[in-house]
């Protein structure tokens, strides 16, 4: 740029009748300078040559005469590479018009002749072109051919599009990426993100904004001295070198991930041992793939046997070896799975998972902890076992479980276990669970509104309706792992059990479907409809009456 510029300086006019011999040596220097966009002369009576590529090649003349300033563009042709010079330079077309466009009130002429040395701008919209991009201009002191003292400005543009490849074809040549950004922090071009800069402003995400939060934090920002240093970011180390571009005040910045470097010194490294030990190398490397034939394996079946130890054993792959040990041990996990999958039918998976995540012994245990139990029952149900087949019993059954078990799980709820047609469920246990009351009491309601539904579908095929009751009661219990050393299960005891199972007895006395003690009741805090017992009800082996409400649907 700088030496396209000073043979500008030292040409001929910038108008009169030497100025085509001007525009053709601007022209000459353009084709030849594949890093600027265009080249151009001012002087401070208004007039301008310049030669441009974009937005198409053309020579662009600024013509001031009586205060009347006339543009003219002499275009031409395009994508003419294979064509000789005079061939390029052709004339294809022109426009002329009145402009206002004044090259004595652009920041570019200003600054060159503002300093004795020549400058760089910082970035701006190019006026021809309403690009972003940056000029160099120098100064000098000139006599037109009618033998004026004119003061002579040279300038060359380099768009942000011209300097962004520049940049990545800087970072070509290495392994990490560059960034080019101006003496105020804005990022003028950059290799890690496509395309080119569409608006300036200084680096904030990704690496590069960790690479300039450093060095503004360092003080090496503002200095003018090249630095290197190392930075974490991203769980990635990068090894960053930055200098400052001379005359600009511009600061490059390079950064690669230090593993990625590293890695090419280990290639390296590992050909030079090659060459080196040959026939050594050449047994280390079949030893290395005797070995991944073995480690690949066990590292998969190490992933099964994790995925077992929780239970998981769906869609669990076959591991393929032609090591007969591995084979062995592949088959056994496999014979584990195919167990542990019979066995998810009669533990609660969900419940021993969360004991395991939670640190908790299996083993015989307990602890006291508030929690919101409930019981069901369906109404009736020895006389429907008698009145059906064993095999239509079992189906409806297990329909009837399975909706409910979806229904508690939804709400939060723990199935603790089947007690013949009824179900004890568990709110609040092995973990605490916030507004358990709120939770449980709406599983209740959704609950019979899906039975509701169920039940229709199944008188409609002549089957026999299961009519649920429900009994909801909230306290504190003994919750934990207990049983025999042989034989153990997660359940709840005690007195506030015992309450919730009786409640729901009543609702045979009463007619209701769905009671709740006052304690559960108090924690709905009015969001659901309930109706007051009037009588405090006697709940059979206690001497105290319980306060009693019926859970109504909404």
């Amino acid at each position: 740029s700088s030496l396209c510029c000073r043979s500008t300086q030292s040409s001929s006019a910038v108008c009169g009748d030497r100025s085509p011999q001007t525009a053709e040596l601007l022209w000459v220097l353009l084709q030849q300078s594949e890093e600027l966009d265009s080249l151009y002369v001012a002087n401070d009576a208004g007039r301008m040559l310049m030669v441009t590529r974009t937005p198409a090649p053309a020579v662009r003349r600024i013509e001031r005469d009586a205060g009347v300033t006339t543009e003219t563009w002499d275009y031409k042709p395009l994508n003419d590479a294979d064509g000789d010079t005079q061939s390029r330079y052709a004339t294809q077309r022109i426009e002329a018009y009145h402009s206002d466009y004044d090259p004595g009130s652009r920041s570019w002429f200003r600054q060159a002749l503002a300093k004795p040395v020549p400058v760089w701008t910082v970035p701006y919209v190019f006026a021809s072109t309403q690009q972003l991009g940056v000029t160099y201009a120098l100064q000098s002191p000139r006599s037109e051919s009618d033998g004026s003292a004119q003061r002579l400005v040279a300038a060359g543009d380099v768009t942000l599009g011209r300097l962004s490849e520049f940049v990545r074809l800087f970072s070509r040549t290495g392994y990490g990426d560059s960034a080019l950004l101006s003496a105020q922090y804005d990022v003028l071009a950059r290799s890690d993100v496509p395309g080119v800069v569409q608006a300036l402003a200084p680096p904030t995400t990704g690496v590069l904004g960790a690479i300039h939060a450093r060095m503004l934090a360092d003080g090496s920002a503002t200095g003018t001295a090249a630095v290197g240093f190392g930075l974490d970011h991203g769980g990635r180390r990068y090894l960053v070198q930055a200098s400052r571009v001379p005359a600009t005040g511009w600061r490059l910045i390079s950064w690669v991930p230090e593993d990625k470097l590293l890695g090419g010194l280990r290639r390296a490294v590992l050909w030079s041992l090659v060459l080196v030990l040959g026939f050594l190398a050449l047994i280390l490397v079949v030893s290395l793939r005797l070995a991944k034939l073995v480690t690949t394996p066990v590292e998969n079946l190490a992933n099964i046997a994790r995925r077992i130890g929780h239970l998981d054993v769906d869609n669990l792959r076959r591991v393929d070896s032609r090591v007969l040990e591995i084979q062995h041990l592949d088959q056994a996990l496999d014979d584990s799975a195919r167990s542990l999958k019979a066995f998810r039918k009669f533990v609660p998976v969900d419940v021993v998972n969360q004991l395991i995540d939670e640190g908790h012994a299996l083993a015989p245990n307990g602890s006291p902890r508030r929690i919101t139990v409930m019981f069901t029952d369906v109404e009736g149900f020895t006389r429907i076992s008698e009145a059906i087949s064993t095999d239509v019993l079992v189906g409806q059954l297990t329909e009837y479980f399975n909706l409910a078990t979806r229904v508690f799980a939804r709400h939060g709820g723990t199935v603790d276990k089947f007690i013949g047609d009824g179900i004890m469920v568990l709110w609040g246990a092995p973990s605490d669970l916030e507004d358990a009351e709120y939770k449980a009491c709406l599983a209740a309601l959704e609950l019979h509104a899906e039975m509701d539904a169920l039940n229709a579908a199944w008188l409609a095929q002549g089957m026999q309706e299961f009519k649920t009751r429900i009994g909801i009661h909230t306290g504190m219990a003994v919750a934990g792992v207990l049983g025999s050393n042989d034989r153990m299960a997660y359940t709840a005891f005690g007195d506030t059990i015992n309450v919730a199972s009786r409640i729901e007895g009543i609702n045979k006395d009463l007619g209701t479907r769905v009671l709740i003690s006052e304690a559960t009741c108090a924690g709905l805090g009015g969001r659901l409809s309930t109706r007051r017992i009037d009588e405090h009800v006697e709940l059979r082996g206690r001497q105290t009456r319980l306060v009693l409400y019926e859970l109504l649907t909404n």
